[in-house]
């Protein structure tokens, strides 16, 4: 096969003439452009893919070296997928392997013209010299005209046994240089934790400081700045601290004042109607013992013991004097709105504003509407498996801290 003629004007020629452009692989033919190292133009005319041509790249001056010049693949490739939307003609030109230097969408209709005839001049195409004994594309000395790369032939290509040798591009080089500058590098698991500039968690130390100090406060007792300005309600709230929890009178309540002690106490639910046929004896006010293990430092074990009183309605709870709501921390109720109507705020949104709500019911209950707007936490209890009311208290324990701590410290004892 020929492999002298210069590769742009033979390219295009096979264009005009609609030749049937085939790909060949070290001289013999394969199926797809990927694999291929030549493309067979013509019977007698093969091109190496990758061999530049005479058409500059845009923005590339006179002079400039063989690597700013399109290659035959990336020539063919724009008039190949003339048709193909702009992302999917790049996406195609980086299938057939090339990732780099291929022509750009809005370059690609100038190179299609002319390849077909249609544009006969175009600027970017280097001249060829038309009296030379050098190869067709080769610029005779002092030109700054682009050498055309003699195409060599598939039998030569392989008896050469040098390789030509890959120089860097300069604008890929400073690239690389910008990658590298913004690089982190990982040495070991610790440095990969640590960033570029040093936590500083003063703000949050500095919200956080005064709700501290105050918690410390009320939980030591008032300081004597405090003493001065404290509310009569306040002292009294000091002196008789016991906290106060309401359960409904109902009697289909779940939690009555004829079971709420073995609750409460010793983690175990027994139904109300069995609880009020071994237990006849009623009372207005039970006091609960809820005791806590604790271990210090050293390893020991310390058994704290805070009362709780139990009431089921207000005439009970007025026998703990005026101030008596000012210790009242929270309200078991059944999702009945009448339960509320002797309290000091009976709209459960304001009540459950001012104490805890816990709403108590089987745990195959489907949900109550009733009390989708009001604040209360839910309290499941199973109607067969006892195993689990130990789970279901400790919950009622930590749901009533956290809301104890939060609004009510002063009933906090430790």
């Amino acid at each position: 096969m020929n492999n002298d003629a210069d590769a742009l004007l033979a390219l295009r020629q096979a264009i005009k003439a609609k030749t049937t452009i085939t790909y060949a692989q070290n001289g013999e033919p394969c199926q797809n452009l990927l694999d291929a190292t030549h493309l067979v133009v013509s019977p007698t005319c093969s091109l190496q893919k990758s061999a530049p041509t005479r058409y500059r790249k845009p923005g590339v001056a006179a002079g400039a070296g063989s690597d700013d010049f399109f290659s035959v693949e990336a020539i063919y490739l724009a008039w190949l997928l003339q048709s193909a939307p702009g992302a999917d003609y790049m996406k195609q030109a980086r299938e057939n392997g090339l990732a780099v230097g291929f022509v750009s969408v809005t370059e690609r209709k100038n190179v299609v013209g002319w390849l077909e005839g249609k544009i006969s001049e175009n600027d970017r195409i280097v001249p060829l010299v038309a009296e030379s004994t050098t190869p067709p594309g080769t610029p005779p000395s002092g030109s700054k005209v682009l050498p055309a790369t003699p195409h060599r032939s598939t039998t030569a290509a392989q008896a050469s046994p040098s390789k030509r040798r890959y120089v860097a591009d300069s604008r890929d080089v400073q690239v690389v240089k910008k990658i590298k500058q913004n690089e982190i590098e990982l040495r070991d698991r610790n440095s990969v934790l640590r960033g570029t500039k040093p936590n500083n968690f003063s703000n949050i130390r500095s919200v956080y400081s005064d709700k501290l100090k105050k918690l410390k406060e009320s939980r030591s007792g008032a300081t004597p700045s405090a003493a001065g300005s404290a509310t009569p309600n306040a002292k009294r709230a000091q002196k008789h601290s016991d906290p106060i929890i309401m359960i409904s009178s109902s009697p289909t309540a779940l939690i009555t004042m004829h079971n709420v002690k073995q609750f409460l106490e010793e983690s175990t639910f027994i139904p109300s109607q069995a609880a009020r046929q071994s237990n006849t004896r009623t009372e207005d006010v039970l006091h609960i013992i809820r005791k806590r293990t604790s271990i210090d430092p050293s390893g020991r074990e310390h058994e704290s013991r805070t009362r709780y009183f139990v009431v089921d309605a207000v005439e009970a709870l007025g026998k703990f004097g005026p101030d008596a709501w000012e210790r009242v921390v929270c309200v078991m109720t059944t999702g009945q709105a009448w339960q509320f109507r002797p309290y000091k705020w009976n709209e459960p949104i304001q009540l459950f504003h001012h104490v805890k709500g816990i709403y108590v019911s089987w745990s195959n209950d489907p949900p109550n509407p009733k009390i989708k707007d009001w604040n209360v936490t839910e309290l499941k209890i199973d109607p067969l498996r006892r195993h689990v009311d130990k789970s279901v208290v400790a919950q009622f324990w930590k749901t009533l801290d956290t809301w104890t701590t939060a609004n009510k410290p002063w009933l906090i004892k430790r």
